[in-house]
Parts: C-alpha cells; sequence; structure tokens
C-alpha cells in the first residue's frame, strides 16, 4: 500500500458509510485485502507501509496486529450490515508469510468469522521464498489458501543485492515447485526489472528460471525509485543512475516475448497468465472499479464510490480498534467524474480494454487520434472498445492522459 496517505475528510470514530456508499453493495464483486505490515528486513526499493521488529521494539506485535485485525474484520460486518461474502481475499504486505501457517490460518479464519467466504472464493497470500518450505505451503493449502504469489525479482545475485532482497537466486524457484507439488494450482512470481546493473542477459536468465518454475502467472514490473527508500538516497548521492524510460521500454518488451514464448498471456499491462482461470481475481477487483475492504494499518478501501484509509503504524492500528474506534485516518468521496477517470486509468491497462462510451466526446476524439497514431487497435475501436497495442502498452499512461 502507499507508504503516504492522501488528504481527505475525517472518517468517523464508528466507521460508518453514507447510505449513498452502501446502495448496490452486492451487486458488485466484493473482497478483502489484509495488510501484514511486518518484514524481516526493509529492502532499499520498498515505500510500503512496513516495519521490522527493531523498528517496532515492543510497541506492536504480529499478535497485537491480528487482534486488531479481528475487530476490525468484525467491524467491517456491521458497518456494511449483511455484507456480501468476499469472492477473493488477498493477504499482502509485508511479508505474510512470516505469521507461518498457524498464523495464516487465523488470518483467513477471521474473514470467515466476519463477512465470510463466497464459495470458490479465490485467497492469495503473498510469501517471501525463504520464509517457506513444503510443510509451510502444505499447511496454508489446508487452511484455504488457493493461490500463492512469491517474490523472486531476480534470479541475479547482484541485482538482489541491489534491491537489498535476503533471498538466493534460486529459491523462489524451488518455492514455487513446492507449492505446485502441495496442491496449488495457481502460483505467481513476481519479477522486477531494470534495476541498476542489471543486462538483458540478467533478465534473460530470470525468465529462463520462470519457465523452470512452471508457474500459470507471472507479474513484472519496472522499478521506480520511491521518493524517500535507501534506493533513492543511492541514486540522489550518484552511486547508482536513474532507470532509463528506453532501457525499461526495451526490457518491457523482452519480458512480455519470453513469456508470450512460455504460454503466457498478458491480461493487465503488467501481468501474464497462463488462461483466464489462472488470472488474480482479486487485482481484477482493483482493475474493474469494484468493492473491497482493506483490513490492516495503512490499508486502503472502497465501496461504492467512497474511499478511505487506515492510520499506517500497527500500535496506533492495533489501540484505536481496541478502544472501539474505527482505524480510518482518512476518507473521500469519489465525484462522477473521479470514477470516470479512475475508471479510464485503471480498465485501459486490461487486455479487454475500455468501452469507448467511457469517455467524453474530447475523449472519443482523441482515441480516434491515438489509434491512427498506433496506440490503440483500430479493429477494437470500431466495435467500440479502447485496446491498447503492443506500443500502446509502452505508452499506457500517455494514452490516459490522452484519454481523460
Amino acid at each position: 500500500m502507499p507508504s503516504a496517505l492522501p488528504a481527505g475528510d475525517p472518517a468517523p470514530p464508528d466507521g460508518s458509510l453514507p447510505a449513498t456508499a452502501l446502495a448496490g453493495l452486492g451487486s458488485r464483486p466484493f473482497g478483502v485485502y489484509v495488510h501484514v505490515p511486518f518484514c524481516a528486513t526493509r529492502c532499499g526499493y520498498c515505500d510500503f507501509n512496513t516495519y521490522t521488529a527493531g523498528e517496532l521494539g515492543s510497541s506492536a506485535s504480529p499478535e497485537s496486529w491480528l487482534e486488531g485485525l479481528r475487530r476490525e474484520l468484525d467491524l467491517a460486518a456491521r458497518v456494511l450490515g449483511a455484507p456480501p461474502a468476499a469472492e477473493t481475499v488477498f493477504v499482502g504486505g509485508g511479508t505474510p508469510s512470516l505469521l507461518g501457517p498457524d498464523g495464516l490460518a487465523a488470518v483467513l479464519d477471521a474473514v470467515r468469522a466476519s463477512v465470510g467466504l463466497a464459495p470458490g472464493a479465490e485467497v492469495t497470500t503473498e510469501a517471501n521464498p525463504e520464509s517457506t518450505s513444503p510443510a509451510f505451503f502444505g499447511a496454508i493449502r489446508d487452511a484455504g489458501y488457493t493461490r500463492v504469489s512469491l517474490g523472486m525479482q531476480s534470479a541475479a545475485r547482484h541485482v538482489l543485492a541491489v534491491l537489498d532482497r535476503s533471498h538466493t537466486p534460486g529459491r523462489p524457484v524451488a518455492a514455487a515447485r513446492e507449492a505446485r507439488e502441495a496442491g496449488f494450482d495457481h502460483v505467481n512470481l513476481d519479477l522486477i526489472y531494470g534495476t541498476p546493473g542489471e543486462t538483458a542477459d540478467d533478465l534473460r536468465a530470470s525468465l529462463d528460471a520462470v519457465r523452470g518454475a512452471g508457474v500459470d502467472h507471472v507479474s513484472a514490473y519496472a522499478l521506480i525509485v520511491e521518493e524517500g527508500t535507501a534506493l533513492a538516497r543511492r541514486v540522489r548521492r550518484g552511486e547508482l543512475p536513474m532507470p532509463d524510460d528506453d532501457v525499461l521500454a526495451d526490457k518491457y518488451e523482452q519480458v512480455d516475448r519470453a513469456l508470450t514464448e512460455q504460454g503466457l498471456t498478458w491480461y493487465e499491462v503488467s501481468n501474464w497468465a497462463a488462461d483466464a482461470a489462472a488470472g488474480c481475481r482479486h487485482n481484477l477487483l482493483y482493475w474493474r472499479g469494484a468493492d473491497w475492504w482493506g483490513a490492516g494499518p495503512g490499508a486502503h478501501s472502497h465501496v461504492g464510490g467512497l474511499r478511505w484509509w487506515n492510520v499506517k503504524h500497527p500500535a496506533k492500528y492495533a489501540g484505536l480498534l481496541a478502544a472501539g474506534t474505527s482505524p480510518a485516518a482518512g476518507r473521500e468521496e469519489l465525484s462522477g467524474d473521479d470514477r470516470r477517470v479512475e475508471r479510464v486509468l485503471l480498465e485501459l491497462r486490461l487486455a479487454a480494454g475500455l468501452p469507448l462510451d467511457v469517455l467524453d466526446a474530447e475523449g472519443r476524439a482523441e482515441a480516434e487520434v491515438a489509434a491512427a497514431d498506433g496506440l490503440l487497435d483500430p479493429a477494437a475501436l470500431a466495435a467500440g472498445r479502447c485496446v491498447l497495442t503492443d506500443r500502446g502498452r509502452l505508452l499506457a499512461d500517455a494514452v490516459v492522459r490522452r484519454l481523460t
């Protein structure tokens, strides 16, 4: 989740939502995001809301966080009234696997006891390969998890060193195989490309390792140097170069070619899957503007055009909930135009594209120009949808700006 909270209106202490937000609840997909704020070490590129044990000291613990989580999920059930059962659950962070299988089972039990799980729900946890094992995967599979997302980033040791990643290069592939052997049909590997010092051969080795892992989903993201991170400080001091946009574009094309050859198809600009069943349903819920409750320190939520976010520090989070108060730090109600712009921003990234009629007259005119420039598929546009071409994917943000 973002490290900085946006400005917004104060949230009511009881966490109540306006009737306008609750209208239509259940007619849209509903999911639950759980933020685990704990990490063994801090990666140099990461600006997520995470804390090491040394940073927290005695002010918070996994136990106090879990008790706060149970209270927040109970709050969610009260605020939503008769909440729809969660169609997706995504446990992210941070490093959820640090909770161990018992802790992750307790998280899922808390979701079941509050809002409930829909039949066939997708239940994902992120995991650091170093904090997993065959026994770990078997236990969380038995607990009800259906999908695992493993942080790989790179197969090159020197690239991992720049990122301050603690895992050994071969461990993510081994962990992916262990997850498959434990019965997980859906396993994702996360890649980061464009790290200073990464060569085309380094990236090729990472992609070859992905092939050997036999996963059905890959997420690949260009390295972003986030302000306030150790990596940003190194770049500012001149120790490392800022990633070059042209180099990042070349590496994106390298990733896309390799994954396509492996039988994976892009369904979102940064995500490839073996088939529709392998796509991450929870992330699709975000990209399609559905409803979700984000539980945990710093987590963001969205229901019916209302967005809110929790306080960041785990101790403050747990303390507010222990006092019977919502942990929400602020919220904002999206206007009709805000929601339209966000829909363009998110849905245009999908391979299915965006309905042309979402755009206003100026946006539709710009879509015609974008198609003439090779950024949108002309045939899809003629059929009423804005679909990015391969070149358009490289310039997706620029296309969004043109259409909005």
